[in-house]
């Protein structure tokens, strides 16, 4: 009798044992701290990533402790077969059943995107693409698409305008379809009645104040020169007075590195040369900053009509109401080009 007390004793100690085994092992594959990198780091899914470069990253860079039970409980999950795009955050401390929940559920972490300084829509697109999984041809064929460019309220040549800078959180896996809607949503959130009203009252559409806002730009890097220069083309507009803005003229080129504009310049035969054809160009010269619409909506009423870099160089500009004054500060400016020897 002893002995069959013993048997079950002992029998029952080995279960318990091996019960306590099986749920340390459990709990270490499912919800111990697995992964404890310095701070949160980011793993990238995309189309062409597929589960042995995911494992590898987790070692390499999230400080994966114990790979192997992350592979067999993303095994038993079926996650390896199921995995979905995303830019997933690797918290330190987190299990594998946590991280591997945000993975198969897709519970992505926001990515923060900017776009500044930017002229040209192949720029823009390999700007965005280096952001987010989007490529630079995805969103060039969006861009370029003249009845896709319609249907949010654009041309080819004004698309750009949609683009408002600053610093927006989307899905780093976002289409680019989703990207152009939502960029659409930022553009009639700043252009608000307040604003409408005041672009109506100087006679421009929000898209010709874009354009504007980038002629502005392009000529100044002088912020506080902004509302002043916006004045100056906007009396020439008024007046009917041919723009004659150098940006203009070295975006026909093609070349704004330009540091003196000559005739031949002025002869070329484009829409965008605004010393051939009066009016504002068809589209923005570049992607302009809320600083530069701003300041063409809250322009500075003067009597400028002519304007010429000044002659020390500093980007600065002496403005002019008339040519006699104007030619004045050409003189002085081109003789400094010469004594420079910038031909």
């Amino acid at each position: 009798m002893l002995s069959k007390r013993i048997i079950v004793i002992g029998a029952l100690s080995i279960l318990v044992i091996l019960l306590a085994g099986a749920g340390c092992w459990g709990y270490r594959l499912v919800f111990a701290p697995n992964f404890l990198p310095k701070e949160t780091v980011y793993v990238y899914v995309d189309r062409d990533k597929d589960f042995s470069d995911l494992c590898r990253q987790l070692k390499d860079s999230a400080g994966c402790r114990h790979i192997e039970g992350f592979k067999q409980l993303a095994g038993l999950l079926k996650y390896p077969a199921n995995m979905r795009t995303g830019r997933y955050a690797v918290r330190s401390g987190i299990s594998n059943l946590d991280l591997l929940n945000d993975l198969r559920r897709g519970h992505q972490t926001a990515t923060r995107i900017t776009f500044n300084n930017i002229r040209f829509k192949k720029d823009l697109a390999e700007r965005l693409s280096e952001q987010l999984m989007i490529s630079e041809d995805e969103l060039l064929s969006l861009l370029t698409d003249s009845v896709y460019c319609s249907s949010l309220g654009f041309t080819v040549e004004t698309v750009n305008a949609l683009f408002i800078p600053n610093t927006y959180e989307v899905y780093w896996n976002i289409s680019a379809e989703k990207l152009m809607q939502r960029m659409k949503k930022e553009y009639d959130a700043y252009w608000t009645p307040a604003r409408l009203e005041k672009a109506k009252a100087i006679g421009l559409t929000p898209v010709e104040v874009s354009i504007l806002a980038s002629i502005v730009e392009e000529e100044t890097a002088a912020v506080d020169e902004f509302p002043i220069v916006a004045g100056l083309y906007l009396n020439r507009l008024h007046k009917d007075i041919p723009l004659q803005a150098d940006p203009t003229v070295k975006y026909a080129v093609g070349d704004f590195s330009l540091q003196r504009i000559l005739f031949e310049h002025l002869e070329l035969d484009s829409p965008y040369n605004t010393y051939k054809h009066t009016g504002l160009p068809p589209g923005p010269l570049r992607i302009p900053t809320i600083k530069g619409l701003n300041a063409v909506l809250n322009y500075m009423q003067h009597n400028y009509l002519y304007m010429c870099a000044k002659e020390d160089f500093s980007g600065r500009h002496n403005f002019a109401v008339t040519l006699a004054e104007h030619n004045r500060n050409a003189t002085w400016y081109r003789a400094e080009l010469n004594r420079r020897g910038i031909r």
